[in-house]
């Protein structure tokens, strides 16, 4: 039987894994999109979105804590930009 402790650490690992996928996510599909495709979406440039995300990944590694200040809006950047490039890029 789990005790309450334990079920949060878990749900903690958790939480703190599928965020830092998220980021690293965001990060490789920036470093794999050509340079039009933000002006075409109208957000910040390439190398902007590089630098944010990639200091996002970077502080994750450093601070493993999930609901770290520097991880929450690492999480909301990387989330905005997912919403921004993929949102805009899909074709339907």
């Amino acid at each position: 039987m789990f005790e309450l402790g334990s079920l949060q650490s878990t749900i903690a690992l958790l939480l703190t894994i599928v965020l830092f996928v998220v980021k690293a996510f965001a990060l490789g599909d920036c470093v794999a999109r050509r340079a039009g495709d933000f002006a075409g979406a109208d957000t910040l440039s390439k190398n902007a979105w590089l630098l944010i995300l990639g200091i996002a990944v970077a502080a994750h590694l450093i601070w493993w804590n999930p609901l770290s200040l520097l991880n929450l809006v690492g999480t909301v950047a990387a989330l905005v930009y997912l919403a921004q490039i993929r949102g805009s890029s899909r074709s339907w």
